[in-house]
């Protein structure tokens, strides 16, 4: 594993987030981005998905809090969950000392079918600042059309839209599409991030992946003239992200 030794920005590092994070400073990052294994047993190639629920708790509860001691003190956080832990992860964020900015729902098509209960077509996404009041939030860069604009044509209707709502419709990256990269079997689509990194950075700030998986953060953070620290701890999905980094140069 190639561990910090002394810290580079616009890297991947090869190893377990939480020791890591460690070699970071405090009040560094500008905003994170987590999508954590979801403890339902995926198939990831060397984390184990099905750890107790007091295992998986107290693991959350490690990460979270260093990445609360690396945010700035403006910093954002999202984490990416699913229903299985929702709850015990919004209520560690709060623990921590974060505070509560949205509950976002991303919907998307192509969902996972299943025979014994409602096929699932969402994941949450909690949105929590390190200060209550004093955050990036660049709502003029991420605005929409509004129905007010393309369906009502009224002259009220704010002209640069309107801020997205918190059910965000984007389509999951199945196997079959373009977009799709090598064996991961979870991929951050980079029409997501980008709204997440277009509304909570600036450009030249620095943003961290402490679970990389395909490098989706990286190649957005990169094309939106963000900086960016990627944590991935398989060696294969790591020069997975190495190789795509290099086909986005």
């Amino acid at each position: 594993m190639n561990m910090v030794k002394e810290l580079e920005i616009n890297k991947v590092y090869l190893g377990d987030c939480i020791e890591v994070m460690k070699n970071i400073p405090s009040n560094y990052v500008n905003l994170v981005f987590a999508d954590p294994p979801f403890n339902i047993g995926i198939n990831y190639d060397v984390h184990k998905d099905n750890m107790s629920y007091y295992e998986y708790c107290r693991w959350s509860e490690r990460w979270i809090k260093e990445c609360y001691r690396i945010l700035k003190p403006n910093g954002s956080i999202y984490v990416a969950i699913g229903d299985e832990y929702a709850a015990e992860i919004n209520i560690i964020l709060k623990k921590t000392g974060f505070y509560f900015r949205n509950w976002i729902i991303w919907y998307y098509t192509f969902g996972q079918n299943q025979k014994k209960k409602f096929s699932r077509s969402h994941t949450h996404i909690l949105y929590f600042t390190k200060s209550k009041k004093d955050f990036t939030f660049n709502d003029k860069d991420i605005r929409v059309p509004s129905a007010r604009q393309l369906v009502y044509k009224d002259k009220r209707a704010n002209p640069l839209g309107k801020v997205p709502d918190d059910v965000w419709q984007i389509s999951r990256v199945c196997g079959n599409f373009k977009e799709r990269i090598g064996n991961h079997p979870c991929q951050m689509p980079e029409s997501l991030l980008e709204l997440v990194i277009k509304a909570s950075s600036n450009k030249g700030d620095l943003v961290l992946d402490p679970f990389g998986g395909t490098g989706t953060t990286a190649v957005v953070s990169k094309k939106l003239n963000r900086n960016f620290i990627i944590i991935e701890i398989s060696e294969n999905y790591y020069h997975t992200i190495l190789k795509r980094l290099e086909k986005n140069t």
